[in-house]
């Protein structure tokens, strides 16, 4: 809840809430680039595959088919939005293009205890965004800039019950930083813009619960459940409205409730034969918690605005992975995959601060193995997601109307390295 200033508090919070769809590879906030060898086959199969010691994030228990190992990379996404046929009561620009460059690091280390034990430790970005729209942006009342990293270190166990069943557990610490801004009261022309921005950070605890079961000795069943966050953002609150006679200019404290949704995801992995191996899988996401935000700032100065609340409607998800790998020789495997990630928001409340529709997610990858004790992992994305329309109106801010059609990039390497 942000307490200083009611309509700062409705903005800021509908930011944090809807910040990560642009760059990210996955609906709503979550970020999906924790692996690249998993991001070959588009993520199919990773709650079942125990690749290498990135399968810490994707399942726990894939650690007790790991020897000692070590595995790091980096993402790169680089997404592009078109905006067309905008129209607003203000004016302004409608370049597009909002999301920068942007880098996601992850490393894993995992080491075995004994025959049935394994121990392992992960940083990861689960979440995060950054968002930057024009100065001049036509729906600058309704986004503007947001920045929020989320960045997790998981210690985990894993327990191979016999030579079916794998267990594995692991709580995360997770650390969220955020700054946000946005527009009040756009100016049509002669008049200076508000602006408030507002910045937190906060840690918050979570865990993460998987099994697998080896059916036959060419397919293997994984599921994975990670639990859900909560945060409370402290941090300032700047508000520059000097147009506002209800809400006074200012630098504020301020608090923001944030929770990061739960997920299970279930996947198969199936080896054909010596050079061909299937994946696929789906995960359910639990978005219908933002059902909702509803802010009380008691201490704003003005009894108008004790408590204001934010539709945002948004509905559970399930989305789809398949892919393949082909092992051309003892060094090189191939990879491939696509994927459906639909959108948790509705055509009613979506606003420019998440324009996203539904995905679609293709994927080609490769492992390079010099010698038994390196491999190399490569992987490209290019996802394309349906053209979706935003249609907001709001005393203060005016009406904006606008297509989006948006589209991103992704590439990622690993290097695992086997003691």
């Amino acid at each position: 809840m942000i307490k200083p200033n009611s309509l700062t508090s409705r903005l800021s919070i509908f930011s944090t809430l809807t910040l990560i769809s642009s760059q990210a590879l996955a609906a709503g906030f979550a970020l999906n680039e924790q692996s690249a060898s998993s991001m070959g086959t588009a993520f199919a199969g990773r709650a079942s595959s125990a690749l290498d010691a990135s399968t810490l994030y994707g399942n726990p228990a894939g650690m007790s088919y790991l020897g000692e190992q070590v595995s790091g990379g980096m993402a790169l996404i680089s997404a592009s939005s078109d905006i067309d046929n905008a129209s607003s009561n203000f004016k302004g620009s409608n370049h597009g293009d909002m999301v920068p460059l942007t880098a996601i690091p992850f490393g894993y280390y995992v080491k075995p205890l004994d025959e049935n034990w394994h121990f392992g430790v992960g940083v990861f970005a689960p979440f995060g965004l950054a968002t930057e729209y024009e100065n001049n942006y036509q729906g600058r009342g309704f986004a503007k800039d947001s920045d929020l990293s989320v960045v997790s270190v998981q210690p985990t166990l894993s327990y191979k019950l016999n030579e079916q069943w794998s267990f594995g557990a692991g709580i995360s610490a997770n650390y969220a930083e955020g700054t946000l801004s946005s527009t009040v009261n756009p100016a049509p022309a002669l008049f200076r813009d508000g602006e408030y921005k507002v910045t937190g950070n906060d840690w918050g605890y979570g865990y993460n619960l998987g099994v697998m079961f080896q059916a036959t000795d060419s397919t293997r069943l994984g599921l994975d459940y990670k639990s859900k966050v909560d945060y409370t953002l402290e941090g300032d609150v700047k508000n520059t409205d000097i147009a506002n006679g209800i809400v006074k200019a200012g630098k504020y404290d301020g608090t923001l409730d944030l929770t990061t949704p739960e997920s299970v995801d279930f996947s198969i992995t199936h080896q054909f034969d010596s050079r061909w191996t299937g994946y696929a899988g789906s995960t359910w996401t639990r978005w219908s918690r933002f059902k909702e935000v509803v802010i009380d700032s008691p201490n704003n100065g003005s009894p108008l605005f004790t408590q204001v609340s934010e539709a945002e409607n948004w509905h559970d998800t399930v989305s789809y992975a398949a892919g393949l790998s082909y092992q051309l020789d003892p060094q090189w495997v191939l990879r491939s995959g696509i994927a459906f990630d639909p959108t948790p928001t509705n055509n009613t409340d979506r606003s420019p601060r998440i324009p996203s529709g539904d995905r679609y997610v293709f994927a080609l990858g490769a492992g390079y193995s010099p010698t038994a004790n390196l491999t190399i992992d490569l992987a490209y994305v290019y996802l394309q997601e349906e053209q979706v329309s935003v249609n907001n109106s709001e005393h203060g801010k005016g009406y904006y109307q606008a297509d989006f059609n948006n589209s991103a990039h992704a590439i990622a390497t690993q290097a695992t390295w086997r003691f």
